[in-house]
C-alpha cells in the first residue's frame, strides 16, 4: 500500500470521529513522531509503498485513536512552542491557547527579562519551561500537587537543558500559606466546570486527568482566588500574574480581580474566546 492509499484508509476509518483535515494531521504526527520522517517526507512520499514495518506503527496507533485515545498519548510527544514534551497519562496534554498565552508573557517582557518565574499547576512543565528557554538567565519554579506529574516535568526540563535552572514544588495549592515571590506568576489551573463536561470531546474527557481539568460548578474560579491571594506579595513589589481562564467566566474573573483590588487585562485567543488575563497592583 502506498502513502497515499494509507492516507485515505486511516481518514475514512476515523471519520466518525474527526474531520478529514484533522485526520491527516493525525497521521502526520505518527509519520513524523513515530517513524521519524520529516514533514516534506509526508507530503511528498505519496507513491512510494509503505514498509511492513511502518504499516504495523501506523495500524497499531490507528487502533488506538479508534478508541479515542489521543495522538499525543500514543507517540508520548506534545509539541509546544517550537519544541517537544513528554506527556503521560498525568498530564494535560499542552494546547494552542496555552501557546498563545506564553507567547504574551514573552511579548510583555521583551525589554525587561524577569528573574524569577513560578509555574503553578505546571503539568509538563510546558508554559514554565518555554519561559524558561526565552528568558535565559530566569530561575524557574515549577510547581503541581501530583508527584507522578513533577517526573514528567523534570524530564521536560533535562531534554531541554534547564534542569540548573529550575526547581520543582510538590504543593496543594488550594493548603498553600504561602508561595515564593517572583516576577512573573503563571497558571493554567482546572476550570472546566462538571456541568461543562458535555462539551469536552472523548479523546480528554477519558485520558486526561481529570484532577487538572475540572472544578465544580458550585465554586468554579477556587484555584483563581486562592492564587491571586498567594500572589498578592509578588504583585505588590511590581510582579504580574498571568491566567489562562474559562472563556465562559470572564465576567466573573473580573469581579474576582476587582474584588482583591488588581488592576487586569483580559485577552481573547485566536478564535475570538476570553483565554487569557494579566493581573498588577
Amino acid at each position: 500500500m502506498t502513502l497515499n492509499e494509507y492516507k485515505i484508509a486511516f481518514k475514512n476509518q476515523l471519520a466518525h470521529i474527526y474531520p478529514e483535515q484533522e485526520a491527516l494531521s493525525i497521521l502526520q504526527i505518527l509519520c513524523e513522531d513515530l517513524l521519524n520522517w520529516s514533514r516534506t517526507d509526508f507530503l511528498f512520499k505519496n507513491k512510494e509503498a509503505l514498509t511492513h514495518l511502518q504499516r504495523e506503527i501506523l495500524d497499531k496507533s490507528l487502533e488506538k485513536l479508534m478508541q479515542h485515545e489521543p495522538v499525543q498519548h500514543i507517540t508520548g510527544i506534545a509539541h509546544f512552542f517550537g519544541e517537544q514534551f513528554k506527556v503521560s497519562q498525568d498530564t494535560l496534554v499542552p494546547r494552542q491557547e496555552t501557546e498563545e498565552l506564553v507567547d504574551w508573557i514573552i511579548k510583555d517582557h521583551q525589554k525587561l527579562s524577569p528573574k524569577t518565574i513560578m509555574d503553578i499547576g505546571t503539568g509538563t512543565g510546558c508554559i514554565g519551561l518555554s519561559l524558561g528557554l526565552a528568558f535565559a538567565k530566569a530561575q524557574i519554579s515549577l510547581a503541581d500537587v501530583s508527584k507522578m506529574t513533577l517526573e514528567i516535568t523534570k524530564k521536560n526540563a533535562a531534554n531541554l537543558h534547564l534542569v540548573e535552572r529550575i526547581k520543582l514544588v510538590q504543593i496543594d495549592i488550594l493548603r498553600a500559606e504561602s508561595i515564593p515571590e517572583a516576577d512573573i506568576i503563571v497558571s493554567n489551573p482546572p476550570y472546566v466546570r462538571d456541568m461543562e463536561k458535555v462539551e469536552i470531546q472523548k479523546n480528554v474527557l477519558d485520558y486526561e486527568p481529570h484532577l487538572a481539568l475540572f472544578v465544580s460548578d458550585d465554586d468554579p474560579l477556587i484555584f483563581y482566588r486562592k492564587i491571586m491571594q498567594l500572589a498578592l506579595p509578588s504583585l505588590q513589589n511590581g510582579g504580574l500574574l498571568y491566567f489562562e481562564i474559562n472563556q465562559y467566566l470572564s465576567d466573573e474573573m473580573k469581579s474576582l480581580a476587582s474584588d482583591l483590588g488588581l488592576t487586569f487585562e483580559l485577552k481573547k485567543d485566536l478564535n475570538g474566546n476570553w483565554r487569557m488575563m494579566k493581573c498588577w497592583l
